[in-house]
């Protein structure tokens, strides 16, 4: 039931992330194909069409297939913590769980490296959430200061 309650949770807060697609938004033959429409199936099938064939990636590089690489990269990954900000904050105090876990593969953190991960965020429990007002923002910037400071996970923030 927990995994099922934290799929609902990165899924709902997925939605609400925006980013600028890695080429732009209207980058590929998919998103040609498909121009006009909405919805799950035509953005699966564009990613799909754009995947398979890497014309995004040979878009990019020559500027094609309404591609561009002047649009800058982003993240949502605060937005999922916002949304399961007590669920994280509990997992931190124990050092494990399913929200902290989450929140690991958000930042890409390689398996092996998530008990470091875990034990990072345990151990700075009182810099992480120093207050009952904290928001997501400051966790989240936190978080990454204290990554970077960490020469096995600093690699995962820039």
């Amino acid at each position: 039931m927990k995994k099922m309650m934290a799929a609902a949770v990165l899924l709902a807060s997925s939605s609400t992330a925006f980013a600028e697609a890695p080429g732009g938004p209207n980058c590929g033959w998919g998103n040609m194909l498909f121009q006009g429409q909405s919805g799950f199936v035509y953005h699966f099938l564009a990613s799909t069409t754009n995947g398979t064939s890497g014309n995004n990636t040979f878009g990019m590089t020559s500027g094609t297939n309404g591609c561009s690489v002047s649009g800058t990269l982003t993240y949502g990954g605060k937005a999922m913590v916002t949304a399961m900000m007590d669920e994280f904050s509990a997992d931190v105090a124990v050092g494990e769980g399913e929200a902290l876990t989450a929140v690991a593969v958000a930042y890409g953190i390689a398996k092996e490296d998530r008990a470091a991960f875990a034990h990072l965020a345990n151990q700075n429990f009182a810099v992480l959430f120093p207050s009952e007002n904290v928001t997501a923002d400051e966790v989240v910037a936190s978080l990454e200061s204290l990554m970077k400071a960490d020469a096995q996970l600093s690699q995962y923030v820039i």
